[in-house]
């Protein structure tokens, strides 16, 4: 499988900017090739306010909650080819910035809390062996160096 995967990024200075001296709004907007399109800023915990936009998503969020996505895609492909009825899912991922083994900063853990319903009971050992596969093959789990782990509940 090839494919190519692209987005644009849209930032502009405002006249009233001081970019030099770093006084300049972080806020730009991702657009991606449907025509969608998100806010996005830095965080204000990294870049302080004005110029972080709180309301926008930031990268690091963005980053957790694709790997999150994409694990729950997965794992719903493999519940639904096992014939197993998933009513919900529902996860809260955690990342944890902090220096990493190169001494810079960096996502280096990120914590899936996945919460499955399923129509009927299978037992917690089918669910975390579904989730096993799904990390194995999540797309962007394999692509990134954070350690993950999956927490089922």
């Amino acid at each position: 499988m090839h494919q190519t995967i692209s987005a644009t990024i849209h930032w502009k200075a405002s006249q009233q900017e001081h970019f030099i001296r770093g006084k300049y709004s972080r806020a730009h907007i991702w657009e991606f090739n449907n025509g969608n399109q998100i806010e996005a800023s830095s965080s204000p915990a990294i870049v302080p306010l004005p110029y972080s936009n709180p309301d926008f998503i930031d990268p690091e969020e963005a980053f957790i909650c694709s790997l999150a996505s994409c694990h729950m895609l997965f794992f719903l492909s493999i519940a639904s080819k096992k014939k197993i009825n998933v009513l919900q899912y529902e996860d809260n991922p955690i990342g944890t910035i902090a220096k990493g083994a190169s001494n810079r900063i960096s996502i280096t853990e990120i914590n899936l809390q996945p919460k499955v319903i399923t129509q009927e009971e299978i037992g917690i050992d089918k669910i975390q062996n579904i989730h096993r596969l799904a990390h194995q093959n999540c797309f962007i789990a394999n692509s990134i160096k954070s350690k993950v782990q999956i927490k089922a509940l």
